[in-house]
């Protein structure tokens, strides 16, 4: 059934007369008639009663063109719904990250693109990039950023930022004052790491396993706003993105040991199975030319 035919019978009920809703429709009179009878013909009963006075409707009548009103009504509403997220003013992009990316990454990026769609509605998730891998596989999220490698090969992965892994201390630490200590100095030093099983825990530990470097982990924590707090208050060292001490504007030293470096990379991930919303593939737009090699930290962070 067309809704056509609904509108058709709305406006007879209106105008109370077959000619007067021909012409407010912009049909002849015998095209309306044609309208109704196939109306009539789709429920297999009257729906007009029609006199030389006018028609009007039949108790079926009355019950069809309500129900078929209200029906309109939410049409148009749909249509002004579509409408709206075809331009971006309405729409929800469920997004997800490590410490890292939702703290100093995502912010940036999701207050330039609000600047431009400012009704589109993000759901933020942090959590370890195991979990943002499993949550849009199970389409959960739409999007996540995590640190490479990602396992599974549902998955569109596209690699967006190299973030340099660095050692940081106190300002009064005693290896402050030489901020190039030789590798063996940090050997046995308080550590004050990720959360075990982190996959940037497992790239720090990696790294000095390889160098045969043994440290001594006193603390672990999740947050690295909480990591780069503790070493301020000379708890230990710890080893934390480079990207989260200049955004965090941390009150730390920086350490660059000679022969250690310990890089890992970002990548944007989608399922392959599933189309992105429009408002999330706006998003993704935006993030391409992070993906041809312009790093996020020169396209948002310091713009």
């Amino acid at each position: 059934m067309s809704l056509e035919l609904l509108r058709t019978l709305s406006a007879v009920a209106r105008r109370g007369a077959i000619t007067g809703a021909a012409r407010s429709l912009g049909l002849t009179q015998p095209a309306l008639t044609r309208r109704l009878q196939q109306l009539e013909e789709e429920f297999g009963v009257a729906l007009l009663e029609r006199s030389r006075k006018g028609a009007r409707l039949t108790e079926v009548g009355r019950l069809v063109e309500e129900e078929g009103r209200q029906l309109l009504e939410r049409y148009e509403r749909l249509k002004e719904t579509v409408g709206a997220h075809l331009r971006l003013e309405r729409g929800t992009i469920r997004i997800g990250g490590g410490a890292a990316a939702v703290s100093f990454l995502l912010p940036e990026i999701i207050r330039a693109f609000r600047a431009a769609h400012p009704d589109v509605v993000f759901q933020l998730k942090e959590a370890g990039s195991r979990e943002i891998e499993g949550d849009v596989l199970r389409e959960e999220l739409e999007l996540g950023v995590v640190t490479l490698p990602v396992r599974s090969k549902e998955l569109t992965v596209v690699p967006i930022h190299k973030d340099p892994i660095v050692l940081v201390a106190a300002r009064d630490h005693p290896l402050a004052a030489a901020p190039r200590p030789p590798l063996k100095s940090i050997a046995g030093l308080p550590l004050i790491g990720f959360e075990r099983g982190s996959a940037i825990r497992r790239i720090i530990d990696r790294a000095l396993e390889q160098r045969g470097i043994a440290m001594r982990v006193v603390m672990e924590l999740r947050s690295i706003q909480s990591i780069l707090r503790m070493v301020e208050l000379n708890q230990g060292l710890a080893f934390v993105s480079l990207l989260g001490v200049e955004a965090a504007r941390a009150d730390v030293r920086v350490l660059q040991v000679p022969g250690l470096r310990i890089q890992r990379t970002l990548a944007l991930i989608r399922g392959k199975s599933r189309p992105l919303s429009l408002a999330a593939a706006a998003l993704l737009q935006t993030l391409q030319p992070a993906a041809a090699g312009v790093g996020w930290r020169r396209m948002f962070l310091w713009t």
